[in-house]
């Protein structure tokens, strides 16, 4: 029977109960955020652990579901822009400090992942940008990489912190580039989906570093939860990928 396990904490970082699934039992740890407001079983609600079974039932992934703080930070308009992205940031040292060794605790596999899907794929590719040397791989689906419309025209060092694009333009610790290097980036997003713009930018942002990654364009919009368990199963890797 596959492992699924449910867990909560208070999270002192962010001054409230988070909740996570977890489902499997080994293998490469991946923490998965999900789409813009969305809650901790999306993902299981969505159909994607089924269709993740045999890297689950093989022991080649291990899955962690975790919940989002969309709706006080980012998707919160009344709260001014600079607490959006400061809110954001706690969200971020939560999943650093909290979810990431408490994967640690239950799993000593050393390779870890991010994947998101729409605003999920935001996180995941932000965290693994900022954080680069926790992961070893950051997929994301159908994203949005330019925070800036999400800040009201309102810029400072917290949203700029917390926008891939001018985050990785702007960066000079040639340190932290060379980490970021090590990282599997995978950025696929519809031909046609709006948020295209942002894939390239942040794919020139990164190839201006010499940061290799993988961009990949997908036929029309490809923005939805059918698309999503095919992209997820063919960037997610088998047993020999890590």
């Amino acid at each position: 029977m596959l492992n699924r396990e449910h867990h909560k904490w208070h999270s002192p970082r962010l001054d409230r109960e988070m909740e996570l699934l977890v489902f499997g039992h080994h293998g490469a740890r991946v923490i998965v955020f999900p789409t813009s407001m969305g809650r901790f079983f999306d993902w299981e609600s969505r159909g994607m652990m089924d269709t993740l079974g045999e890297h689950l039932e093989r022991g080649w992934v291990q899955v962690y579901c975790v919940d989002s703080v969309d709706s006080e930070s980012w998707y919160d308009k009344g709260k001014h822009p600079g607490d959006r992205a400061r809110r954001h940031l706690a969200y971020q040292d939560y999943i650093v400090n909290e979810v990431v060794p408490f994967s640690q605790s239950k799993n000593d596999n050393p390779f870890l992942m991010s994947m998101g899907a729409s605003f999920g794929a935001y996180h995941a590719i932000d965290i693994a940008l900022k954080h680069a040397p926790l992961f070893n791989r950051a997929i994301g689906m159908s994203g949005l990489y330019d925070i800036r419309n999400f800040a009201d025209g309102f810029y400072d060092e917290a949203v700029h912190r917390s926008n891939p694009v001018e985050y990785v333009r702007s960066l000079d610790n040639q340190d932290h580039i060379n980490c970021m290097k090590q990282v599997d980036f995978i950025i696929a997003i519809g031909a046609e989906d709006p948020s295209f713009g942002s894939n390239k930018g942040l794919s020139d942002a990164l190839w201006s570093k010499d940061i290799w990654h993988a961009f990949r364009i997908w036929d029309g919009f490809a923005h939805d939860w059918p698309v999503w368990h095919d992209m997820m199963l063919h960037y997610i890797g088998g047993p020999d990928s890590r």
